[in-house]
Formats: structure tokens, sequence, C-alpha cells
């Protein structure tokens, strides 16, 4: 106990602050929220949500959730939609500040996932048949959307309806996703598309062609160790 509270007085004061803070909203979590929580697992922090719908949402273990957020269960027409909203926050899970998150059927964020200040992740799109009716009064169109354990989504990426992101897959900033993508690659661009897959055989990241396969070894991509030497500085230096 002692060595916990002085490795705490040696803190600059602006990490001692947030600890408090963080051992406060703990407190917060566990006896104000956790009672509306659909679940909540232990060691959670939720800080200061802008809106959501605490019932429609289940939290697992020490979930961290940074200020300003919006979590929110579109509660739809149950004799249509079939069930209700279900939000899923696995283990280990982080949101950075004004995330955007809105589920009408399901969506799952598997555990250990980081997702970055500002993303938008999504089941629902409207429609926009109707041409004498703005969009934002049409049906909606539900699809469930589903990121995999260890994924890292980038600052203001949008993850959009039906979306299945596989394990450990790595989502660029400002990336527009839809689609189902599988386990250990890198998304970037709008629409987002493969651009790297882990090579299990060979153990590294590979660059990938648009059809996600990967690209053959390029000259700078090669060691210097294991490269034909090129220039007469390539060579080995012998003393005289």
């Amino acid at each position: 106990m002692i060595g916990r509270l002085t490795r705490f007085w040696r803190q600059p004061p602006t990490r001692r602050r947030q600890r408090l803070g963080f051992l406060w909203a703990g407190w917060v979590t566990r006896f104000w929220h956790g009672p509306r929580l659909r679940a909540l697992g232990g060691g959670s922090i939720i800080q200061a949500p802008l809106f959501w719908t605490p019932e429609y949402i289940e939290v697992g273990n020490d979930v961290l959730i940074w200020p300003g957020c919006r979590f929110e269960g579109i509660d739809l027409d149950t004799a249509s939609a079939g069930t209700a909203p279900r939000i899923v926050l696995g283990d280990g899970v982080s949101f950075q500040q004004h995330c955007h998150l809105t589920a009408a059927l399901h969506v799952e964020i598997g555990a250990r996932t980081s997702v970055l200040f500002g993303v938008m992740i999504t089941d629902t799109d409207h429609r926009y048949d109707r041409i004498d009716q703005p969009p934002a009064l049409q049906p909606l169109e539900v699809r469930p959307t589903i990121i995999g354990e260890n994924c890292f989504i980038g600052a203001r990426a949008s993850i959009q309806a039906g979306t299945r992101l596989g394990r450990h897959c790595i989502v660029g900033t400002n990336a527009v996703v839809r689609g189902d993508f599988p386990d250990y690659c890198v998304l970037v661009g709008a629409p987002a598309r493969i651009v790297k897959r882990y090579d299990a055989a060979s153990g590294e990241w590979r660059r990938t062609a648009p059809d996600g396969s990967f690209l053959a070894a390029s000259p700078d991509s090669i060691s210097p160790q294991s490269r034909e030497p090129q220039t007469p500085d390539d060579y080995p230096k012998t003393s005289p």
C-alpha cells in the first residue's frame, strides 16, 4: 500500500489528477451506471456519456470509455424488427472521446479492441428510394455489425452497417468500411480496401493487390543483409 502511494505521488500532477478521475469514474460506473446496464463486468470505467441507452448495452471486464461518446440502441417496432437492439463491448475494449455507436439490432466489439476518437459504428442505413421524402424519415435497413478481437480502429473511421471485421484488423484514419474482411489485415481508404495482410508462412505483414493476393517482394523491402550487392558501397569494406 505504501509503495503504491509513493508511486502515485511521484507522478506529475496531471497524471495524479487523471488517476483520481478514473477512480471516481469507476465508482460511478459500478454504483450508478451498473444497475441500468444490461450487463457490467469488473474494473470497467465509463466517463460522462454524451447520450446513451444503457438498457441495451453489455459491458465486459476492464472496458474504458472516454467522455463525450454516444452509444444508442434504436428501439424499432419489435413486431417488425423481431428483437431489441443489443450493443456488446468485450473485455478490455477502449473507446476514446466523441465516438458514435448506434444499433437497431446487433453491434459487437471484440475483446481488447481499441477505438480511437471520432469513430462512427452502426448497423443501420437510411433508405433513400423515395424522392418526395427526406432520407432521415425513410425506413431503416438493419444488418448486424461485428468487429473481431484485438482490432485497432483509427481516428474518425466509419464502420458501416453489415460490416464484419476479423481478428486483429487495423483500420486507417478516416477509412469508410463496409463488407466482410478476414483476420489479420490492414484497411485504408474510402471505400476501405485491404493493403496488407499477415502471411503466416513468412511471419510477416505483406502488401496485397486489390484482390487481396500478396504482392511479390520489391527490392526495397528486402533487408540489406539478404540483398545482392548493387553498388560499390554495398560491398563490405576491408582494411588495406
